[in-house]
């Protein structure tokens, strides 16, 4: 990593392109009435909340989330909450202890990468440049957590491809660590995969076993799917370089459960990216299919030169939802897997006809004998054209 501070600023996403439709001055005045009324209440609920947690002598801690990025910038994700002091750490725990965990608003982080500090923020248009504490053993310097405590920075740094480590750190708080994938840009396949009842056992389509297994089945009993395990070692053997990327309708709440699964289980690491549990005021509360599109399109243009295998199921709408994907970025979408959930509660939903290899079964087992020998040949022949290039690289120099 070369000498000097490292220049942040606030991520602008996919998320903060709001359409025209979803903008709250275009709905209907029901709707916007509504709206305003959940969103004060949730607000309320917030300043209560923290208030309380403030009174117990409960004190902001850090939240890490996996990071990802190319060579030549990188997203940081992170959330300060209240927690009882000494605990620095969250353990996985049920779904309904940590929905509802306190959110610490516009509290100082100070963030570094590889021992390298994090200087500078962005309002707007506006940089505000934190003053230097040259006192300080290791001068990585503060930022602010918004009002519900989310921090999504974008950093400008080139950065060697591979596992980077990244501190957070607050006020009377331990840091904390977190990893950073560098994904070098030249990478031509990646992995996006949904959570729920893709690799892990939800139950989406029947709607109290799905909202019992969130929020009060204990991580450490959650179930893998079956075979989706093997499946993925496979697919990260077949594509070493592949990055994976874990798309699920739940919210950052739960994000230490899910993880947990995903190591016990060993499946590939990869940054997860979930939604907010707050209704936001730019479009409320996202439908999972409105999530899930929308950080689908910002991986397609964080890595505008990979093509995606997506992985999902249909007992929500994956099927349609990829089928849109592949339909708005021609080209892009290698191959879909659909795990089948819901032949047993109705008719299976098939993805619409598309021009992209879609491939079906019930169980990981299933899906590796159709999907495997497809995944190898995408392999071999991603390894002949970088060969190709490579060459004709040599020959032009």
């Amino acid at each position: 990593m070369p000498d000097g501070p490292i220049i942040a600023s606030r991520a602008e996403t996919a998320v903060d392109n709001v359409s025209r439709e979803e903008r709250p001055e275009n709905k209907p005045p029901v709707v916007r009435a509504v709206r305003r009324a959940v969103t004060s209440g949730f607000g309320m609920w917030t300043r209560i909340s923290a208030r309380e947690a403030r009174r117990m002598n409960w004190i902001p801690r850090v939240e890490p989330y996996i990071g990802y990025g190319t060579t030549d910038f990188s997203r940081l994700i992170c959330r300060t909450t209240y927690a009882p002091q000494g605990q620095d750490s969250r353990p996985a725990r049920p779904g309904i202890r940590q929905a509802f965990m306190v959110p610490a608003g516009r509290v100082r982080v100070t963030v570094s990468i590889d021992n390298v500090p994090v200087l500078t923020m962005q309002v707007g248009s506006t940089q505000v440049f934190d003053p230097r504490d040259e006192s300080r053993e290791r001068s990585g310097q503060s930022i602010f957590s918004d009002s519900q405590g989310y921090l999504d920075l974008l950093i400008e740094r080139r950065l060697e491809p591979g596992v980077h480590d990244v501190e957070y750190s607050v006020a009377n708080r331990r840091p904390v660590h977190t990893q950073l994938v560098i994904i070098p840009s030249e990478t031509p396949l990646g992995i996006i995969s949904d959570v729920d009842d893709t690799i892990m056992v939800t139950d989406v389509p029947r709607l109290w076993s799905a909202i019992f297994n969130m929020l009060f089945r204990d991580p450490n009993r959650r179930r893998a799917v079956e075979g989706m395990p093997a499946f993925y070692q496979r697919i990260r053997r077949t594509l070493p370089d592949a990055p994976f990327f874990y798309l699920s309708t739940s919210p950052w709440n739960v994000e230490s459960s899910i993880r947990h699964l995903i190591r016990a289980n060993g499946y590939p690491q990869g940054p997860l990216l979930l939604r907010d549990f707050d209704p936001r005021p730019k479009t409320f509360i996202p439908s999972g299919v409105q999530h899930k599109l929308e950080f689908a399109e910002q991986l397609m243009s964080d890595f505008p030169n990979m093509r995606f295998i997506l992985l999902g199921d249909d007992g929500q709408s994956d099927p349609t939802t990829y089928a849109q994907i592949a339909q708005r970025y021609p080209g892009r979408v290698a191959a879909i897997g659909i795990r089948q959930v819901t032949s047993r509660v109705t008719v299976p939903r098939r993805v619409p006809d598309i021009d992209v290899p879609v491939f079906y079964g019930p169980t990981g087992s299933n899906l590796m004998s159709t999907m495997l020998p497809y995944i190898e040949r995408l392999a071999k022949e991603s390894a002949k054209e970088r060969a190709r290039d490579g060459a004709a690289g040599s020959a032009a120099a």
